[in-house]
């Protein structure tokens, strides 16, 4: 008898310490950054900044730069895939292809497409497409870059985008009304979450996120409900990134990586 109240004692422990387990922040390290904005990492150590309109990819001694003179400011890159980098120029309408030494690949207009395009959000997805929300239609499409044609996918939304994150599978975005949703390459949509105010936001799958407010960092988790803030040294940054577990807190002095491990 004693054995069994023991053990079940023991189970619920362990039930408690499961479910009271929360993300583990611990810092790498700091690097020395002179940059207007600071973009991430990708799987070869190389990490990506823009300074003066110049894109820069950087790993230790080794350096490479982009600049587009006639296009200017650069709006928005993708680095999700390191050998086909793309920038977006929204002022200009046009998509411009790199490849991993940052040479030229692909210059797409999409004042020149035969389906009239004003593009707001652009990223690269699967089967050599790009997704692109469509502001002429305030549709979500895929822009098929070999083939160059373009398909509309799913009902215009209601709502102007305010933040939006893609990768090959999904076009996700949040619109003014603080809505997260999320689009497959299918055009099927769903709502996901309704997301606080914030400065800052990465969303990490479609089920979880970590955004900034006010200087604090808080970790979300939709399917569990649960709200964990990560405690970090920086008091003040100008934003941060998120990728396979490292987070990058960009001040204006440099880079702090910090390892999370999330249960």
């Amino acid at each position: 008898m004693k054995k069994l109240v023991f053990l079940t004692l023991f189970y619920c422990s362990a039930i408690g310490f499961c479910q009271d387990q929360k993300p583990t922040v611990t810092k790498l390290n700091t690097i020395a950054l002179d940059a207007d904005d600071f973009l991430g990492y990708d799987s070869f150590g190389f990490y990506y900044t823009i300074k003066n309109d110049v894109f820069s990819k950087i790993n230790g001694s080794e350096r490479l730069d982009y600049k587009n003179i006639s296009l200017g400011k650069i709006t928005k890159i993708d680095l999700q895939n390191p050998l086909k980098l793309v920038l977006f120029y929204e002022n200009f309408n046009t998509v411009i292809t790199l490849d991993n030494q940052l040479n030229e690949t692909q210059k797409i207009n999409f004042s020149e497409s035969p389906i009239p395009i004003v593009a707001t959000a652009v990223g690269i997805a699967s089967q050599n497409q790009i997704w692109v929300y469509n502001s002429m239609n305030q549709q979500i499409g895929l822009y098929d870059y070999l083939n160059q044609n373009y398909k509309t996918l799913a009902t215009p939304l209601s709502e102007n985008i305010i933040f939006y994150s893609t990768d090959f599978n999904l076009f996700q975005w949040i619109d003014a009304t603080n809505n997260w949703y999320a689009c497959d390459i299918f055009g099927k949509i769903k709502k996901i979450h309704r997301i606080p105010d914030f400065d800052c936001i990465a969303l990490l799958n479609d089920t979880q996120y970590i955004y900034s407010k006010s200087g604090e960092l808080y970790f979300i988790d939709v399917v569990k409900d649960k709200k964990t803030q990560l405690v970090i040294s920086e008091k003040t940054f100008i934003k941060f990134h998120y990728k396979d577990q490292i987070l990058s807190i960009f001040t204006p002095s440099g880079i702090s990586n910090y390892k999370i491990t999330i249960p």
